[in-house]
């Protein structure tokens, strides 16, 4: 578990401003850590956490009984909710664990002077969860700091944002990512690729890594380049292949054929832009310029969005890609 302010990358100001409130004593009972997903506000929420639980005057010093037991995911007086499954329903966080939560937040602290209570992906509670919420919010019954952590603050009931400090978050810029990258000891050269890639989210970068994301990449320039040359027999090769993958990876394929086409309309109008997400193989987009002009760019972008929504439904895969190379076949052919 992250116990350091520098741990974390990027987020300054957030930064700055929680260890402010920390040293002048004007840390609020509730905070609402908002911002897209995979960008760290959890792992600055254990920051948090390890700090108001901290016995030394450097919080979190790291050396403490407290901040020991925090390491160690034993700390008597912090406390996790988390989103649960019950069956083939999506997981939510219902009000039996913000009862269970209740109860131990009403007792004295064991270790430290108050309790933390972490509230990850605060937007899955159910209606019962978030009343039950509200009522510990407005009136809690022991000295206790809530941390609650959403990534759809808009998902949330007024009145529960009205009584937590709000505490935003931003995407980070790749060079902060890239850091991230390689203290998980990421090679270098694909660090600074992923980076570029991630849209702001580390934990994206990681899952991109962890996914083989830049063979996958590859992939999609390779397809793009022969597009312009394909034929009906090599359109039905490549569907059959494509509809045995998994849908997750498909999602994925689909993700970066859309970032490069987007790509290719940037480089239409600068070709040195550097607000591409494939920087490091611009000279391949550019190089592809000629088979794509803006009217089939489009085009395209639209058969791509199209088969993103079919792909959260129950279309076959197979059919889907199917339906998906043909239409893209005759937006080459007939579109220029």
């Amino acid at each position: 578990m992250e116990l350091q302010w520098d741990e974390i990358a990027g987020h300054e100001e957030q930064k700055k401003a929680l260890r402010t409130m920390l040293r002048e004593g004007r840390m609020p009972h509730a905070l609402l850590f908002a911002g897209p997903d995979g960008i760290g506000k959890k792992m600055l929420a254990h920051v948090l956490a390890a700090a108001v639980l901290c016995e030394g005057k450097d919080a979190p010093c790291g050396n403490c009984a407290s901040c020991q037991a925090m390491s160690l995911g034993s700390h008597p007086d912090y406390l996790e909710v988390v989103p649960e499954k019950n069956g083939k329903s999506a997981a939510q966080i219902r009000i039996e664990a913000i009862r269970a939560m209740q109860v131990q937040v009403s007792r004295y602290p064991v270790l430290s002077k108050r309790r933390v209570v972490l509230i990850d992906d605060a937007d899955r509670m159910n209606e019962a969860a978030e009343n039950s919420l509200l009522k510990t919010l407005e009136e809690p019954e022991g000295p206790v700091t809530f941390i609650l952590v959403t990534s759809a603050r808009s998902a949330l009931l007024d009145t529960i944002l009205s009584r937590c400090m709000p505490v935003n978050f931003g995407m980070l810029a790749a060079e902060d990512i890239e850091k991230v990258l390689l203290q998980r000891d990421v090679p270098a050269d694909e660090a600074r690729a992923l980076a570029a890639l991630a849209d702001g989210s580390p934990g994206r970068a990681l899952t991109l890594f962890e996914h083989e994301g830049l063979q996958l990449r590859q992939e999609v320039l390779t397809f793009l380049k022969a597009l312009p040359h394909l034929n009906m027999e090599q359109i039905w090769t490549k569907s059959a292949g494509m509809g045995e993958q998994d849908r997750e990876v498909l999602r994925e394929w689909f993700l970066y054929l859309n970032m490069m086409l987007r790509d290719l309309l940037i480089l239409m109008e600068d070709g040195a832009s550097p607000m591409l997400y494939h920087r490091d193989i611009r000279q391949d987009l550019l190089a592809m310029l000629p088979d794509y002009p803006e009217d089939r760019i489009f085009c395209l972008l639209e058969e791509v969005r199209e088969a993103q929504k079919r792909l959260l439904s129950n279309a076959s895969p197979r059919l889907l890609m199917e339906g998906f190379f043909i239409r893209t076949r005759d937006i080459m052919m007939r579109v220029s």
